[in-house]
This record gives C-alpha cells, sequence and structure tokens, in this order.
C-alpha cells in the first residue's frame, strides 16, 4: 500500500483518457485517508459499468454486485456490521437500473455513502442513453432520449427522504471535503458528481468543465436537507430492537418412538387447494420427527390459494438432508387431480417398491408402483380431509411412520379439542374397517 493512501498498488485507477471517474477516485482515496479510516474499516460496494472497477482499486473490504443491486448488498452488509464505513459507487445507469433499490435507501436512511457518477450514458457499453441523458443529447441508441425525461437524481434523492444530497462536478476543487462530509455524516449520504465521459459521451456532445460548473449551480442541493433529518436507521433499528421481549427458542420435540426406517424416505402430497396438503405435511414431519429423523418440506401452490394444486414433498431421514429435491418418492398421496397433473411426470420415476394411496376416480398415469386405492367419499371423509386420511393410510401400512407416531403429530399440531377429535375418529375409522378396492 502506498504511504497515505488506499489505493491499490498492484491494479491502479486504468480509465480513458480524460475521464472524471479517475478524480473521484483520488478524491475518495484522499478522503478517507483525511478521515483516518483504515482499509479494514471501509467498504466499497460496487456495481457493473466503469463505477464498478472502484472495488478494485482500493485495498479495503469490497463486494461487487449485479447491475443496479449494489445498495441492496450494501444495506445487507451496514446492518450486519455497523462499525464499518459503507460506500457505494454507481454510475447513472446503475441508478436508472436500480431505481427501487434508490427510492427504498433514501426512505430508509442506513449510514450508507452513495457516489453516483452522472456521466449521462452508458459509456462501458457504447454510449446508450441513460436515466439521466438529455432529451436534446446525441447517443447511440437513436430517439430514445429525446421521448424519455431524464431522471432528476437529486432532487429523487431528496423527495424520497435523504437527508443528505450533494451535487458538485468532477471539477469541483473541494471535490475531496465533500467526499470526507458526506462519509462523515450520520445517515444516507448522496453526492452526485456530473462527469466528462470522453470515451463516449463527448464525441458526440460538447460538454466541457464549465458546462458542468453551471448545470451544478442550477441545483440547490449542498448538503443537508433539513426537512428529512432524522435518526439514522441502524440506531433506530437496534433501539426498537431492543424494547422488545426475546423471542424463545422453538420447542424441541422429544424423541419417543424407534424410526421404522433410517435412510431417505421421500413422501409426495398432491392434492388441490383446500385440502390442508402443507397442514398433512407438517403433521407427516412431527411423526417422523417423534422418532428422532431429520426432516425436510417444500410446498408448492397456485398463487390464488383458493383454486389449483397443492403440493407437499417431504423427506425423512437418520441422516443430514443435504438436497431437498425429490427424484423418486418411496410414497404418493395423491388425493385430487389438479395435483396429479402437475407432477405428472414423476410417476414414471417410481418403482415397483413404491406405494400410491389415492383416492378412488384419479386419472393416474401409468406406472409400476403398488396402488392403494380409496373411496373417501364413500367413508364420509370430507375434502378437505383427504390429505390427512391418505397420510392415516400411510401409517396404517407402516410406511416411513407409524399410527402412534401420528397420534403423537396430531396432538402437537393442533390446538383444538375439536379437530384433534375429529382427526383421531378418523384415524380409528380407517384401522377398524378400510379395505377400499385392494391393490390395481
Amino acid at each position: 500500500m502506498n504511504s497515505g493512501s488506499l489505493i491499490n498498488p498492484s491494479r491502479p485507477p486504468v480509465f480513458c483518457p480524460g475521464c472524471s471517474h479517475e478524480t473521484v477516485v483520488k478524491a475518495l482515496d484522499r478522503a478517507l485517508v483525511n478521515l483516518g479510516l483504515q482499509g479494514d474499516r471501509v467498504c466499497i460496494v460496487s456495481d457493473i459499468g466503469c463505477s464498478g472497477l472502484f472495488d478494485t482499486f482500493f485495498n479495503t473490504h469490497a463486494v461487487h454486485g449485479l447491475h443496479g443491486r449494489a445498495l441492496t448488498y450494501a444495506t445487507g452488509i451496514k446492518m450486519c456490521r455497523p462499525e464499518l464505513k459503507v460506500i457505494v459507487t454507481l454510475g447513472d445507469g446503475g441508478v436508472g437500473i436500480g431505481g427501487a433499490h434508490f427510492l427504498a435507501a433514501c426512505r430508509r436512511n442506513l449510514d450508507l455513502t452513495l457516489i453516483i457518477m452522472n456521466n449521462f450514458n452508458f459509456g462501458m457499453t457504447g454510449g446508450q442513453h441513460s436515466s439521466t441523458t438529455p432529451q436534446d443529447a446525441s447517443v447511440t441508441t437513436s430517439f430514445l432520449n429525446r421521448i424519455e425525461k431524464p431522471l432528476p437524481v437529486a432532487e429523487v434523492a431528496a423527495a424520497a427522504g435523504a437527508p443528505f444530497v450533494y451535487v458538485c462536478s468532477a471539477q469541483d476543487g473541494n471535490l475531496t471535503g465533500i467526499l470526507e462530509e458526506a462519509v462523515k455524516f450520520d445517515g444516507f449520504s448522496v453526492v452526485e458528481i456530473r462527469e466528462i465521459c470522453p470515451g463516449r459521451y463527448s464525441r458526440r456532445n460538447r460538454l466541457t468543465p464549465k458546462m458542468l460548473e453551471e448545470s451544478v449551480k442550477l441545483t440547490p442541493f449542498r448538503g443537508l436537507v433539513e426537512h428529512n433529518l432524522r435518526t439514522e436507521y441502524g440506531k433506530a433499528y437496534r433501539e426498537h430492537l431492543g424494547k422488545l421481549e426475546p423471542v424463545s427458542l422453538p420447542e424441541g420435540i422429544e424423541i419417543r418412538f424407534e424410526p421404522l426406517e433410517r435412510r431417505r424416505y421421500e413422501v409426495l402430497i398432491l392434492g388441490a387447494a383446500g385440502q390442508h396438503v402443507v397442514t398433512a405435511g407438517e403433521v407427516l414431519a412431527l411423526a417422523a420427527m417423534s422418532a428422532g429423523l431429520r426432516v425436510a418440506q417444500k410446498n408448492e401452490y397456485d398463487i390464488t390459494v383458493l383454486r389449483g394444486p397443492s403440493i407437499a414433498e417431504v423427506i425423512l431421514s437418520g441422516d443430514e438432508i443435504h438436497y431437498t429435491g425429490i427424484k423418486s418418492p418411496d410414497v404418493v398421496l395423491a388425493v385430487a387431480q389438479e395435483g396429479v397433473e402437475r407432477r405428472r411426470a414423476i410417476f414414471e420415476k417410481l418403482s415397483e417398491k413404491s406405494l400410491i394411496i389415492c383416492d378412488s376416480g384419479l386419472n393416474l398415469p401409468a406406472c409400476p408402483a403398488e396402488i392403494k386405492e380409496v373411496s373417501f367419499r364413500d367413508l364420509g371423509i370430507k375434502k378437505n380431509q383427504r390429505a390427512f386420511g391418505a397420510l392415516a393410510l400411510m401409517a396404517i401400512m407402516k410406511r416411513g411412520i407409524t399410527v402412534d407416531m401420528l397420534r403423537f403429530a396430531i396432538e402437537r399440531r393442533y390446538e383444538s379439542q375439536k379437530i384433534r377429535q375429529e382427526m383421531r375418529e378418523m384415524l380409528k375409522k380407517l384401522s377398524e374397517g378400510i379395505t377400499g378396492n385392494g391393490n390395481r
């Protein structure tokens, strides 16, 4: 490291000749040194584009992310490591692409410093128009900028709640001081630096340092936005959090039974909305946990909730579950055609050792599995209870869980005595009298 500098000597700044980005790099370096900040106390989060090179030029912590998303990474870093000075570098392209994140950061007021290098185009990719390109500019995207209003970055930041907004040009003699002020500010600070892009923009458009300075004079933003001043988000968050009652750890499940199997055991429940398929999966999981098994559950259902397929995938295992996808289920509980159609392709992966417990009348794809067909309607089991009914049959047949394990899970899952009693009666009915139509 150079004495009195955080610039990375093995990767010095390299931009097009005359690019203002290099001026910003040097000014930021001086600001950090003047503030007495060591590299281990700073994190630079960069975006895509020429501004996205900043993280490589400094001997600091660094994150390089996706276009427009730098503020999201920075937010997570600052919340986890509040002692760090987190600095985000964006171009005008990144502000436009990540507009929602920009607005959220302004509203939130987390202690981040956002440096926006506004050179009015996508310089790295060919000089296309960006969110800040003037309507009278000549760019490579033909007429598009002429029919879009440019984004007034500083005005938007202030309107969205940013308490510190500064507009300047890269030629400002006090650029280092401006960046120092922004980094020191306890809250979200936005510095829009208007620049010249000699590689793309100024080849087509006359733009001089004097013209930039004149444009800066037209904006009123020189630091504090008085009506937006408020407690920094991280402090407010921790203050409110400290007033909450501590969250208790989840209650453990006492191991009461011996497992039927310790190998990986896959169960697929296929139903429809309103059949309590997800809850049936939870009951199965609790039953397995009562025998000391590890469990993974994944659910799938239409966003309409009240209509469409509802699916639960449950994996039981005596060992750790590293992969939560189901490839060839040991048991399929099919209680509605919607779920069957949604997972039709998986039936061809079943083996002769697989078991399907299904409601009568369902159209199942051809497969080699053993099939237990039951008319839940004839047994008086309502549609919203059939997923549990199929699970009860699975326990009665001693596939994966036992009836005792299922009884325990019922007591654990349901607080309502009425529901508990309904589940017990259904289990008793199935245990005593079910014959169905046999295997087919």
